[in-house]
């Protein structure tokens, strides 16, 4: 082990592998000293986890109906965190409903920032009318609340978790064009990439193959940060009935299906309001965390 500690940390590593492994170690000392950081790993990770395995750890059936036992406290033999007014099991349900927030925020984490990681390093290279087109594309869709473009997206497009998603996405690629135009913008008169010019690479390879790869760490410190948003903005449209359709587990739809109860019985719709809570944390602190690990400045200091 120490040896593998000491080929990693090599100031004069013999191989691009090397060099690349050893900057993952050194990042990961750096996010380890964080706990903050360390704290929204372990939530995240948990999220991962609880997902994968709902079918296992879930005491429960989510969609099973009991009236027989509905609306039964939390720490009731059998139901620890109560049930709701179907007396359906709420940690069964909120452990199943880890898979459809993962499912939304994985959508989308691999659409918008694709999206406007291709428009912001396309308006940075070039510029000219090219910069000026996309960016106030980008302003009109940046004009807009997140939220209540999203319902208009999806009272266009009509309710349902796909439907949803693509709101979503829609309405979340514009700061991350941003960001990519000012990273594009800081490398594409640089010295290296005048080089590959002058070697006869065409613009798409030179976006793609040196300029993309400059702008990923900003856009991936963006999208853990933005992750609690997606969070919120999927449980906005499912409480309000527009995402996530009954009878599924979905954390807002359950909020608004307990929203009713919510002084008599108010374990329904505040365990999955925890849930959320607890989650988008998580995504803000992992995101704080990989921000002072993989901005240069930061690390720099």
């Amino acid at each position: 082990m120490t040896a593998l500690r000491q080929w990693l940390q090599d100031p004069s590593p013999a191989s691009r592998r090397q060099a690349r492994l050893g900057q993952m170690w050194l990042a990961w000392l750096r996010i380890r000293r964080n706990r903050l950081a360390m704290a929204g790993l372990v939530i995240v990770g948990t999220l991962l986890v609880v997902a994968a395995l709902a079918p296992w750890i879930a005491p429960h059936d989510p969609l099973a109906q009991d009236l027989t036992r509905r609306l039964l406290p939390p720490l009731t033999p059998g139901n620890l965190l109560g049930t709701d007014d179907f007396g359906r099991d709420i940690l069964s349900r909120i452990i199943y409903g880890a898979r459809i927030t993962l499912y939304i925020i994985g959508l989308v984490a691999v659409t918008a920032p694709v999206l406007g990681l291709l428009i912001g390093t396309v308006a940075g290279y070039f510029g000219g009318w090219v910069d000026a087109t996309l960016m106030r594309l980008t302003d009109i869709f940046l004009a807009f609340p997140r939220l209540i473009l999203a319902l208009a997206l999806v009272a266009v497009l009509g309710p349902g978790i796909g439907n949803a998603i693509l709101a979503i996405a829609l309405t979340a690629w514009p700061p991350y064009a941003r960001v990519a135009r000012a990273e594009t913008l800081t490398v594409r008169n640089s010295d290296y990439i005048a080089a590959i010019r002058l070697q006869g690479a065409s613009p798409a390879r030179i976006i793609a193959g040196h300029v993309v790869p400059m702008c990923l760490p900003s856009v991936i410190i963006r999208v853990t940060l933005d992750m609690a948003g997606v969070i919120l903005i999927a449980a906005g449209l499912g409480f309000l009935g527009l995402g996530v359709q009954p009878p599924l587990p979905e954390w807002g739809l359950m909020i608004s299906s307990g929203r009713k109860y919510l002084f008599e019985q108010w374990w329904v719709a505040t365990m999955p309001g925890l849930a959320i809570f607890v989650v988008s944390l998580g995504f803000n602190l992992l995101g704080d965390g990989l921000r002072d690990v993989l901005d240069p400045r930061s690390a720099a200091r």
